[in-house]
């Protein structure tokens, strides 16, 4: 495979031949990673349309100061209307409220989506529509039109989470870890809710039909092996690519965030960042647990309060509960630990050199960002595929620690002298930074192969071969 693309005469020969349409599932964790995704397309001289809501649209076009502006003028934002079709009001208390009633507006943006492939697909000689799985009921349409052709692009799911959980249970594959580590595997069982799982069942008619092939935020750099890449092609039978890490770029501004201030007054690698989705899923006892065993070890930490991708436009009440911490704990921080009940960026906050640990749910969007930037990891799944990317990166690529073992029971408390015990041996051990020392090396090498000649740059560049073909 030549992965030396000469560009100017792709250019030349497309035209606007061939045009590439992104439809995202209309939330930031999905929305941003898109984004970053055209923009790659564009560098190779493509002309790509981004269809999102109107808020959404507004939202992540201020927010990409970072991207190259070169790249970012070659997309077109339109903006997606949605049908009338009430909300379905019954909302399982298992299911965070907002991911519910973003599925619903979803659910309603059919009309608008074929509505547009169907001017788009008269002006080109090619349509190239790369959308996301959560939308595939809303592009069903694409079959319809002979000069159409549709890929899926996985933002936040890794080929191991996607093997195990989804690919393995249907086509009956073995699982190839070493036994010791199959028996510690998660179960998948009680971490999808019955929500979860409605949806999925929904979806599975439609995906089948509306892809021909994946694109995955991943690589073979980041999973540690080749085998899960591989083995999801031979269980779809479609073809796939590992483009990742598809990551926003750091933002580099004068008007920078006071947490990023305070963050440069930190000796290196002595901050633990602590993900807001703990402050979500948890009740109000953990919490209380997480927060004294924060203090207890004594560990200086930057604990994000609010989602950074919050963007809620469905919901005019905020849908984060406002919690608060025990008696005087805020007062007792005294600059060891910093709050944060505003947005912040999350990417930032991991790239700076101050921090040395980052405790999180896992999901994989957290994940990549971790990995590409070597930041060792406390896992603390919560749901979904959380449980496999935590064990993804503790018992494979053994880039951080596990805060309680996959078996124990969800709703079991996890005391404050157990965080205290897991915090200290990340952030103030020989242990932790030995774990620290992989997890630098690695994201040494998953960066250097986004580069010309890397792994994920080739992937990239047979993927832009595939369609201009």
């Amino acid at each position: 495979m030549d992965n030396n693309l000469n560009l100017a005469n792709l250019k030349q020969q497309l035209g606007d031949e061939v045009v590439v349409v992104m439809v995202p599932f209309q939330t930031q964790t999905h929305l941003d990673p898109f984004l970053q995704f055209a923009c790659l397309i564009a560098s190779y001289g493509l002309s790509v349309h981004y269809l999102s809501l109107p808020n959404y649209n507004n939202d992540t076009r201020s927010r990409a100061t970072a991207l190259n502006p070169s790249d970012l003028v070659k997309i077109h934002f339109h903006d997606l209307q949605m049908t009338t079709t009430p909300l379905d009001p019954d909302i399982p208390s298992e299911v965070p409220k907002h991911f519910h009633l973003m599925w619903n507006v979803c659910m309603r943006l059919r009309e608008s989506t074929t509505s547009f492939l169907r001017d788009i697909s008269s002006k080109s000689t090619r349509v190239v529509m790369i959308h996301d799985c959560l939308m595939s009921y809303n592009v069903q349409d694409i079959s319809s039109f002979h000069n159409a052709e549709s890929y899926i692009f996985n933002p936040v799911i890794s080929a191991f989470g996607m093997y195990c959980d989804h690919i393995f249970p249907i086509v009956g594959l073995p699982i190839p870890l070493e036994q010791q580590l199959l028996q510690r595997l998660p179960s998948s069982e009680g971490w999808y809710c019955d929500e979860i799982m409605r949806i999925s069942s929904f979806l599975v008619q439609f995906i089948g039909n509306s892809s021909a092939g994946d694109i995955n935020n991943t690589s073979k750099v980041m999973e540690g092996t080749n085998t899960f890449i591989d083995l999801l092609g031979i269980g779809q039978n479609k073809k796939q690519w590992a483009v990742g890490p598809v990551l926003r770029p750091i933002k580099k501004e004068k008007n920078r965030f006071p947490c990023l201030d305070w963050l440069d007054k930190q000796p290196p690698k002595s901050v633990l960042f602590v993900s807001y989705e703990i402050l979500i899923s948890f009740s109000d006892e953990q919490i209380k647990e997480l927060a004294m065993g924060l203090e207890l070890s004594k560990q200086k930490f930057i604990w994000l309060l609010n989602e950074p991708d919050n963007g809620d436009i469905y919901m005019k009440e905020d849908p984060y509960r406002k919690f608060e911490f025990h008696a005087g704990f805020e007062e007792r921080l005294n600059g060891i630990g910093l709050l944060l009940r505003d947005w912040a960026p999350q990417t930032e906050i991991l790239a700076h050199s101050s921090i040395g640990g980052f405790l999180s749910a896992c999901d994989w969007t957290a994940c990549v960002e971790t990995i590409t930037l070597g930041v060792p990891i406390i896992a603390w799944p919560t749901h979904s595929d959380h449980p496999k990317n935590g064990f993804l990166l503790t018992e494979i690529l053994k880039t951080g620690l596990i805060i309680k073992e996959w078996d124990q029971k969800r709703d079991e408390v996890v005391t404050a002298s157990t965080v205290d015990n897991v915090v200290r041996k990340l952030m103030a051990s020989e242990e932790g930074d030995e774990i620290r020392k992989r997890a630098k090396e690695l994201g040494e090498t998953v960066r250097q192969s986004t580069e010309k000649g890397g792994v994920s740059r080739m992937e990239l560049d047979s993927f832009i071969e595939h369609i201009t073909r």
